[in-house]
Formats: structure tokens, C-alpha cells, sequence
């Protein structure tokens, strides 16, 4: 039976001035940027390297991210509608990202910057990889704030009912499920990270990172509502099978770091 049900209206906008608002979703976006810029510093300056680099990573990283998540959203979720308007592509204010989308755009980026900078692939995404779930963080609570992305209807006495999009029921709030989720990896990454100073396995980092959240990601994928309706003929849902190319590559990539690892050791 149920006991008690958490009645959520939050107006998702902060305040507004004319036709100009400020958004929570906005103001947690931009926050996982500040807050994994002060991360990626601290970690830059433990490694002896100049400010100037990490500022150039992160234009290249906004631009993947941004880039990534939007057009991963209209070519995964709406390609039909996105092909058949291609300027609504561009309409980034009307919502719609897709965070699988940002992995591959951050990943492609990453790659961007290193052949320019001359750093190693995996040395860049094994730091990157713990601001990122961090930042996986911010953007559920963004989600959680915009009534947006929830579960399906629950008797569990932690219920949410988003009032705002006139349900009536409890749902899961899977935002929270997923960025307590990611909150826990980003700590995980970062004791590892510091417990080593940095001399960890290059590679294991962004490979953990790939498993553990695509994993999180894939079960909690059982609690959502669909976010399209095609999904509903689907035993898996889209977020589901897009998220099992990161796990298998991230146990192959971390496999691998572990084994070039002992073959640099035994060389030695």
C-alpha cells in the first residue's frame, strides 16, 4: 500500500525578465562544466601542465558535448522528423539531447585535441572520464528539475508525482536513481585517480567509466517511461541498445590497457 507519494511542481524556470528566463537545467549544464574545470585543474597542476592546455581541451570538449548530445538526439530518438526539418537542429533551445550522443562526440573531440596538442588518446580520456560522471551528475538533476525522463509508475513510498506534466500517480525518479549512480562512479574514478597521483594504468579510467555508467544506464533503462513512441514494440529500448556498444568496448578497452600493462612490466 501506498504510504506516501512526493508531490513535485517545481516551476523549472528560476526567474524570468522579459522573454529572457534562466533555467535550472541551464544553470546545472553550465555547472558541470565550472565544477569539472576545477577538477581538471587541480589534476593538470599535480601533473606539472599549463592552464592554457586545459582551457584548449575544454572548448574542444563543450563543442563535442553540445555538438554530440543534439545531434544524437534527432538522428537516435527523431531522425524522421529531424531529416524531414533539418532546421529544427539547430533549435537547441527547444530541448532534446541525448547523452549517448555526447560520449561519442566527446570521444571524438578528445581525439580532435590530441592529434593537435601530440598527447595520448587515453591518457586525455582517462581524466575526462572523471568530470564526465560528474557531470552525468548535474544533467539528471537538470532532468530532474524539468520534469522530464522519469519512470514508470511505482508503489514505493519514494514516488514522485510530476505534477506539471498532469500525471496523478507515483513514478520512479529515475534522474535521481541514475545521478546517484553517476555521483557514485565520479568518486570511485577520482579516489583511484588520486590514489596513484595519475600513474594508474593509462586507459583503465575512461574504461571503468564506460562500464559502470552504461551499466547503471542499461538497468535503470527497465524503470523509465519510453521517451518515443517506437520504443513501445521494443524488448530494448533505444537508450538500452545503444548503451551495450560502450560496455562491450569498455571491457575490451580495459582488457587491453591491462594487458599491454604486463607486457610493458615483463619487458622491463
Amino acid at each position: 500500500m501506498q504510504l506516501l507519494v512526493i508531490p513535485w511542481d517545481v516551476n523549472p524556470e528560476i526567474f524570468r525578465i522579459g522573454s529572457f528566463a534562466v533555467r535550472w537545467y541551464g544553470l546545472l549544464f553550465a555547472s558541470s562544466f565550472l565544477f569539472g574545470y576545477i577538477i581538471m585543474q587541480k589534476i593538470f597542476r599535480n601533473e606539472k601542465l599549463k592552464d592554457t592546455v586545459l582551457d584548449r581541451l575544454t572548448i574542444y570538449m563543450a563543442i563535442g558535448v553540445i555538438l554530440g548530445a543534439r545531434l544524437g538526439h534527432c538522428f537516435f530518438y527523431e531522425p524522421g522528423y529531424y531529416l524531414s526539418n533539418p532546421g529544427e537542429i539547430l533549435k537547441i533551445w527547444h530541448g532534446g539531447l541525448a547523452s549517448h550522443g555526447a560520449a561519442i562526440g566527446i570521444l571524438l573531440a578528445v581525439w580532435l585535441f590530441v592529434r593537435k596538442e601530440r598527447k595520448d588518446y587515453a591518457w586525455a580520456l582517462d581524466r575526462i572520464a572523471i568530470v564526465v560522471a560528474l557531470s552525468g551528475f548535474f544533467i539528471r538533476m537538470g532532468n530532474l528539475m524539468n520534469s522530464e525522463i522519469y519512470g514508470v509508475e511505482t508503489n514505493l513510498p519514494w514516488g514522485f508525482v510530476f505534477l506539471r506534466n498532469g500525471e496523478t500517480a507515483p513514478k520512479h525518479p529515475t534522474q535521481i536513481y541514475e545521478g546517484l549512480s553517476y555521483l557514485i562512479i565520479f568518486f570511485i574514478l577520482y579516489r583511484i585517480y588520486w590514489k596513484n597521483k595519475g600513474s594508474h594504468i593509462q586507459g583503465t579510467l575512461i574504461s571503468l567509466a564506460m562500464i559502470l555508467i552504461f551499466v547503471a544506464r542499461f538497468f535503470i533503462e527497465f524503470l523509465k517511461e519510453d521517451q518515443v513512441a517506437f520504443e513501445a514494440t521494443m524488448k530494448l529500448n533505444m537508450g538500452q541498445l545503444l548503451s551495450i556498444p560502450f560496455i562491450l568496448g569498455g571491457i575490451l578497452w580495459f582488457y587491453l590497457s591491462v594487458k599491454k600493462n604486463k607486457r610493458l612490466v615483463i619487458g622491463k
